[in-house]
């Protein structure tokens, strides 16, 4: 390592010059560049070769990684096996800058997408940073679904639900009390302009383009905080950090190249694994600034309907299971050896969590939801995510499964 601890990665096919205004509102803020090393995650028909001049003329240190050379870095790194963990062609592809950063064991990772730039009133970076190390007193939000709405400060005005919040969870009542943080492992920025809103709720605003007649700005958040314990919230990738030590218990699920053709539920889903995680060993998530501005281009409401259908359902049900999990209740999965009485040991780090939720997807039945096998295959995909990242370096709470040979 040098003396870069902030891995900052940026899925692009489009807009990767957005990495400009970040790093010059870092330069404007005072936050030390030389901290930073930018990963950008892009495909083999964009022009990687443009994103590293991009690079070499911010003086920032990054890699560009298109298909062939995460490829080739599968292959430096001894694990080709596990290459099907990052989907073609889909913003889950996050998941390779994870793998990227706990192989270059840096400290922190941020997620920003290609279509936000900060707001200049922001100290981008250094407000993430100062959110991961805050201890005190902040904000507290519960409802009476268990789901809280990250943009529930004007909800009576705007009426916005964000993407992934479930249908069976709006109308709620929410409380908001003030509690005391002690370690945050998420920072999680909020948005203006464009919200983050999935297609049913982007064509009951009335809008055909996939964005929404409803924008929001700076008056729609109040002070930053956190979701109550035991209650879930929308975590969105587009502008977010996080601690390593979540890392296992953060993968962007394998959304778009599957055989559901379930889209739109990466960050969604991993979200929900890390709110519960962090739930069970005393971690929290802070919410609101920096925002970012989000600038979703154009294109099919439908289009993103198609994506996200094949899912819905799915997504009403997968933080059910999720929140029914007992760490330290019997354990099927391969990742765990029992005791003699047939218990798992307690889970007490984000990759011992992790290994329990993935469990109770890969065993549990959903024959009842459409695509429900779906569930199943995340499941599994989890457990193969523990031991890829065990390969890479070794996994606090985690046992590889051992090789073995073929018949």
């Amino acid at each position: 390592m040098t003396s870069q601890d902030i891995c900052v990665v940026v899925p692009t096919i489009r807009e990767y010059e957005c990495v400009r205004s970040y790093v010059a509102n870092a330069r404007d803020h005072d936050f030390e560049t030389d901290r930073l090393h930018f990963v950008l995650v892009t495909e083999d028909f964009c022009n990687a070769e443009a994103m590293r001049e991009m690079l070499d003329d911010l003086d920032v240190s990054g890699r560009v990684f298109d298909e062939s050379d995460r490829e080739a870095w599968y292959d430096e790194q001894g694990i080709s096996e596990y290459s099907h963990l990052v989907p073609a062609a889909s913003h889950a592809q996050t998941s390779f800058g994870l793998l990227y950063l706990w192989n270059n064991e840096f400290e922190y990772g941020f997620f920003i997408d290609d279509d936000t730039l900060p707001h200049e009133d922001h100290d981008f970076f250094g407000q993430h940073m100062a959110n991961l190390a805050y201890e005190g007193e902040v904000e507290r939000v519960a409802s009476d679904e268990q789901w809280v709405n990250v943009l529930y400060e004007n909800a009576d005005e705007h009426g916005l639900y964000p993407r992934g919040y479930p249908y069976a969870a709006m109308d709620e009542t929410v409380e908001t009390d003030t509690t005391t943080v002690d370690h945050v492992v998420a920072s999680q920025g909020l948005w203006t302009n464009v919200p983050d809103l999935d297609a049913v709720r982007i064509l009951m605003d009335g809008d055909l383009e996939g964005q929404a007649q409803t924008r929001t700005s700076a008056d729609d958040f109040g002070e930053q905080f956190v979701a109550a314990e035991d209650n879930y919230l929308t975590v969105c990738s587009m502008n977010l950090a996080f601690r390593r030590e979540v890392v296992p218990a953060f993968y962007q699920c394998p959304m778009d190249d599957n055989p559901w053709n379930v889209g739109r539920f990466d960050d969604i889903w991993s979200g929900v694994f890390l709110k519960r995680a962090a739930d069970l060993l005393g971690g929290q998530i802070l919410n609101g600034d920096p925002l970012c501005e989000h600038n979703k281009a154009p294109r099919s409401t439908f289009d993103d309907l198609a994506n996200e259908v094949a899912g819905l359902e799915c997504n009403e049900h997968f933080w059910e299971v999720v929140d029914s999990v007992d760490p330290s209740g019997p354990r099927t999965a391969r990742t765990a050896e029992p005791s003699e009485d047939g218990e798992a040991p307690e889970a007490d780090t984000y990759a011992g969590v992790m290994a329990a939720m993935a469990d109770a997807l890969v065993e549990g039945e959903f024959d009842d939801y459409q695509n429900g096998e779906f569930l199943n295959y995340v499941g599994e995909y989890c457990l193969d995510w523990l031991d890829c990242l065990d390969e890479l370096a070794p996994v606090a709470g985690h046992e590889p499964v051992p090789a073995t040979a073929d018949d």
